[in-house]
């Protein structure tokens, strides 16, 4: 019964957090902030801090090991900050996917997605140092966080198809463990506001998000199953093409008054 009340009052931690400060976001809007939709509406990016700051403080809360929070809200914070900069510095930039970022990189040019790349890369690997022991099971760790936060990423096409993800991958890790009740926390607060196309979560929420799953698997997992996630998260790299393409079909509706 504590384990389950645990996990409640860290997603009521994670919910009551980005709730606020999206609040307090939308009160002092900022152009750096907005943007234009698939469907040619306006809408903010305030989701974005949200999620992370809140996804990072309903980890923080959980009774767990210093070392598993550490890692938590490294991963998260480190995702959200690298996705915050592409955000805004990578806002006028075509380019997507790992393959043209790299290309850019070869010929010199160090693009936003490059720094958002290497920069998750880099947390999920001081994450997983943080959370396993054995070197393998490090390198697999951090694998597995960065891909998730990719993985999630791919989806952001859509309003609600990340949120979406976000809960169905999050899921299975609260009958493992409580970690993922931080990001489904966080990203439920703010579920009909993305939906009524008020804001949106971006690269930053996006990211952050996908870590703090990364980080609920890679807790529950040991090496068989680190190994299956890792290969997962690589073959959805391998085909984001695939995976944005099928993103970009899903409308999860939801009820606009006045729509």
């Amino acid at each position: 019964m504590g384990t389950v009340i645990s996990r409640a009052a860290a997603g009521a931690v994670a919910a009551g957090v980005a709730g606020g400060v999206y609040r307090a976001l939308r009160g002092r809007p900022r152009p750096a902030w907005q943007r234009t939709n698939y469907a040619g509406r306006t809408v903010d990016l305030y989701a974005g801090p949200a999620v992370t700051l809140g996804a990072a403080a309903g980890a923080a809360v959980l009774p767990l090991p210093p070392r598993t929070r550490a890692a938590a809200v490294l991963a998260v914070l480190a995702a959200g900050g690298c996705g915050a900069y592409d955000d805004l510095a990578g806002a006028g930039d075509p380019r997507r996917g790992f393959r043209a970022h790299l290309t850019a990189l070869r010929d010199g040019e160090v693009t936003s997605g490059a720094v958002k790349l290497f920069g998750i890369g880099a947390a999920g690997l001081a994450a997983g140092a943080l959370l396993k022991e054995r070197p393998a099971d490090r390198i697999l760790a951090g694998v597995v966080i960065a891909g998730a936060a990719h993985l999630v990423n791919l989806t952001d096409l859509r309003p609600g198809v990340a949120t979406a993800t976000v809960l169905a991958l999050g899921a299975p890790g609260l009958v493992r463990g409580g970690l993922a009740a931080a990001p489904m926390g966080a990203v439920a607060a703010l579920t009909a506001d993305e939906l009524a196309e008020r804001t949106m979560i971006g690269d930053m929420g996006a990211h952050a998000l996908g870590a703090a799953v990364g980080v609920a698997i890679v807790v529950a997992s040991g090496r068989a199953g680190l190994a299956v996630h890792a290969a997962g998260v690589v073959a959805a790299a391998v085909h984001g093409d695939r995976i944005s393409g099928l993103a970009r079909r899903f409308r999860i509706a939801a009820v606009m008054p006045g729509r």
